[in-house]
Order: structure tokens, then C-alpha cells, then sequence
């Protein structure tokens, strides 16, 4: 039995967008200016830290316990020990780290050649956790905010992935069934997993080679879409598509 897919939803960082080395570049060069270069080891170990701050606090934004500038400065005072960093402080560092961290921002290279190549056959959308002032401006900023019809974010809409509501509330968006819209997404279980549970053909964008978790529909890069789409993938799956 073939399922007729009309949309694709897309994940932005680290499925369009080079989000971990955007962070990477942005967060040296914020450390330099800071001069800070040397106050955390490496800067490996500063970027380590910088993300284990994100994710503890992102946790906690995505359940409810805090709100979006409330999350960004408290990542900023746990990263620099400094629980009692008064807000203003907390607010202008982080202003200047999203600075450098832009400075940064790119796509990935097979991005707009894939989008070019399903144009014309399959609608777009954005479905992301994190804010739609944020993630809308970024689209718009790398130059492909009109290739989407919807963006759809989890700040805004009040549920995350990988919970079901997420993705429902996507396809009403486009105003599609689940089964009539693929997603794509970097990671395995928040992303290809929840879609799939959703009732959406999950696509795990497997950029480093992974491996593993034969029970999704995984690809090692965009190319490798378009053909995928064209298939019937979502019974008896490979693990890597191409």
C-alpha cells in the first residue's frame, strides 16, 4: 500500500541549518572577546559547558518552568557560575554571544539544491522547538523564509516534540492528514520516532553516520530525499535509504 505524501515538514537546526557549527565558530569567538578564552580549559570544554547549560535549561523551558528570556539568561549565569548575574547583565551577554553566533550562521550545503528539487511536487513547512520570533528570523535571514508556507514552533503553539500535538498542529497548518506529510529531523527519537508516532512518514536526517535504529527510515543526507519521498518507506523500511 503507497501513501501519497504532499508536504514536507523540516526541522531547522542540524537538518537545514549548521546550527552545531555555528555554535561552535560563534561561541570561540564570543569567549575571545569576552576574554574569557582561557577560563574554561579548552574551548571544547567551554562549548561543552555552553551546552549542557542549553539543554538543562531548554528542559525546562520546554516543560513549562520558565519562559524563553528567562531560559537564555539563566543558561548565560550557569555557564558563568554566577547564579546572582542581575538580569541586565545576563541579557547583554547574551546579545553579544547571539552577535557572534550569527556572524556564523549557514546553511548546509544541500539544502537549497533539495529544495529546488521538490518545489514543484511537494508543499513546505517548518515545524521546530524552539520560538517562532527566533526561527522565523533565521529563515529569513539565510534567504529561505519563502520556501515555507507555515512555521510552526513550539513556544508559540504550547506542546513540543516529540509529543503528537506538535506534529498534528503542523499538518493542520498545511491543512493535511499526517499520513499525507513526511518529516525530517536530525534526531532519531524527538524527530523520525515522534513523526512517526504521529502517523507521519519520519525521516531521521543522519548527517554524522550514526548507525543503528533499524526501525526508522534514516538517510545520511538530503540528496537522498526526493527518491524517498517517491517510495513507499513507511513498511518494512530499510535503516538507510539511497
Amino acid at each position: 500500500m503507497v501513501m501519497a505524501i504532499r508536504a514536507v515538514l523540516w526541522d531547522i537546526d542540524d537538518t537545514i541549518f549548521d546550527y552545531a557549527t555555528a555554535d561552535r565558530a560563534g561561541m570561540r569567538r564570543h569567549l575571545r572577546a569576552e576574554g574569557l578564552a582561557g577560563a574554561f580549559g579548552s574551548a571544547e570544554d567551554a562549548l561543552k559547558r555552553w551546552r549542557q547549560a542549553t539543554e538543562t535549561h531548554w528542559a525546562r523551558f520546554s516543560a513549562g518552568e520558565t519562559g524563553w528570556e528567562e531560559q537564555r539568561r539563566d543558561r548565560v549565569r550557569t555557564f558563568l557560575d554566577d547564579p546572582a548575574l542581575p538580569d541586565r547583565d545576563a541579557n547583554a551577554w547574551f546579545t553579544r554571544y547571539i552577535a557572534h553566533y550569527e556572524a556564523a550562521w549557514e546553511l548546509f550545503p544541500d539544502t537549497v539544491p533539495v529544495l529546488d528539487l521538490l518545489a514543484s511536487d511537494y508543499r513546505h513547512g517548518v515545524l521546530s522547538n524552539s520560538s517562532l520570533h527566533n526561527q522565523d528570523r533565521k529563515l529569513r535571514l539565510l534567504g529561505v523564509r519563502d520556501r515555507f508556507e507555515a512555521v510552526v514552533c513550539a513556544a508559540d503553539i504550547g506542546v513540543s516534540k516529540p509529543e503528537p500535538g506538535a506534529f498534528h498542529t503542523a499538518c493542520t497548518a498545511l491543512g493535511l492528514a499526517p499520513h499525507e506529510v513526511a518529516y525530517v529531523g536530525d534526531q532519531p527519537d524527538i524527530d523520525a520516532r515522534g513523526a512517526a508516532e504521529a502517523g507521519l512518514m519520519g525521516v531521521w536526517l543522519d548527517r554524522r553516520g550514526r548507525g543503528g535504529r533499524p526501525e526508522l527510515t534514516r538517510i545520511t543526507g538530503l540528496d537522498q530525499l526526493p527518491s524517498l519521498l517517491r517510495a513507499d518507506t513507511r513498511f518494512g523500511a530499510q535503516d538507510t535509504f539511497g
